[in-house]
């Protein structure tokens, strides 16, 4: 007799059940510390990827374990029906940080995405389109999937959100060209990283600033990936002397519990009344504990270092005068390689794990170094170690 509720048989073998939308590498971490991860046979591995930019300050670091334990023996969850402490907190500590008047917490970047979507349109008052770059990535649901400018991401999920315009990244002409009486913002990675750590030409973010002004057009900025210190500042827009409208943060403001935000200026966060967006588990009482200890921890002597180790990085990378190495280039520990035609990142990616070191990919050809934050000198030579003699192995 059929068992109630099962549709079909499925396979025994573990994790059968689970959907095959990644292609994942057949390597199970069980526990990390620092900089480092180990698998189920002890084996060490140095982490340069940071859960793709989320582990900034590395695995159980005791300080942020400590607060979400301590937050953890108190209760998990409420309800934003109810006032929070360390959400109120957290808040007033962004607002500080990034010159901006109010905080909205969800669980993800692309959650936070959806809600820049979403205030832009409610501050335009009609006015609804918003111009996209090429190449860029703002999430995987529908709205911010459809302002992400890559059509393979598109493919299978039409009719997709309307009211997005997509130009040239880095082209402040092309943007002035595609204004028209319905766009209200322009939405922005201050560098590209899902397309290659594209890091925009000096003062392309300034001349942006102006035209948003001129046109009255609300500026967001996704600071996903490289905001919360990754590039040696709070917020990468800083390094322009610009303050962005909106700004869309997720990835290291926990150091891997589950928090986004959104950060506004008074005049859009005023438009959002009860009842305008919401979530039932964004500002979660684990994930705003967690992040109010990594801003504790993120002091503008540790965001110095920050930069200084990427250019170090930078530097040992370039000094292999490898020919199989097109370009190094980012800002301070987000930063890209990019090879010739002769190197699959991914197949590299893949034997640079097998020798003990964890990197990304950004695309065909460029490995996406993602360093946490306390790593030192011995961590940067041990990189260089395994990542040398992993590309010399390869055939020429």
């Amino acid at each position: 007799m059929k068992e109630p509720g099962l549709s079909q048989q499925i396979s025994k073998e573990q994790g059968a059940a689970l959907l095959k939308n990644y292609a994942r590498y057949d390597v199970a971490f069980s526990h990390g510390e620092g900089a480092y991860l180990y698998d189920s046979n002890d084996k060490r591995y140095l982490d340069f990827l940071s859960g793709i930019a989320v582990t900034g300050f590395g695995h159980a670091h005791p300080y942020i374990s400590a607060a979400v334990t301590s937050q953890m023996n108190k209760f998990w969850h409420t309800s934003n029906l109810f006032k929070s402490t360390l959400q109120e907190t957290l808040a007033d500590k962004l607002a500080k940080l990034s010159g901006l008047d109010y905080a909205f917490f969800c669980n993800t970047g692309t959650e936070a995405n959806e809600g820049a979507i979403k205030f832009a349109r409610k501050w335009g008052a009609g006015r609804y389109e918003i111009i996209s770059t090429n190449g860029s990535f703002h999430g995987r649901t529908m709205g911010s999937l459809s302002a992400t400018g890559q059509p393979k991401f598109w493919e299978g999920f039409a009719p997709l959100t309307p009211g997005f315009t997509f130009v040239p990244y880095n082209d402040i002409d092309a943007i002035a060209n595609a204004l028209n009486e319905n766009t209200v913002a322009v939405m922005l990675e201050p560098i590209q990283g899902e397309s290659g750590i594209i890091v925009p030409s000096e003062g392309f973010l300034q001349q942006l600033r102006a035209l948003c002004d001129k046109h009255n057009l609300l500026l967001i900025m996704d600071e996903v990936q490289a905001g919360m210190g990754r590039t040696g500042k709070y917020f990468a827009y800083q390094w322009d002397g610009i303050l962005p409208d909106i700004v869309t943060l997720a990835k290291g403001i926990a150091n891997g519990i589950p928090l986004g935000a959104v950060l506004c200026k008074k005049a859009i966060g005023d438009l959002m009344t009860p009842g305008t967006h919401g979530s039932t588990f964004g500002g979660n009482p684990l994930a705003t504990a967690a992040a109010n200890a990594v801003i504790d921890l993120l002091d503008e002597t540790h965001l110095e270092k920050i930069y200084h180790l990427g250019e170090q990085i930078k530097s040992t990378i370039r000094n292999f005068n490898n020919p199989k190495i097109k370009e190094v280039r980012g800002k301070g520990l987000l930063l890209g390689v990019e090879f010739d035609e002769s190197i699959d990142a991914k197949a590299l990616a893949k034997n640079l794990l097998a020798n003990g070191l964890v990197v990304g990919t950004s695309n065909a050809t460029v490995m996406r170094l993602l360093p946490p934050f306390i790593i030192g000198d011995d961590e940067i030579q041990l990189f260089a170690k395994i990542f040398q003699e992993t590309l010399a192995a390869i055939p020429a």
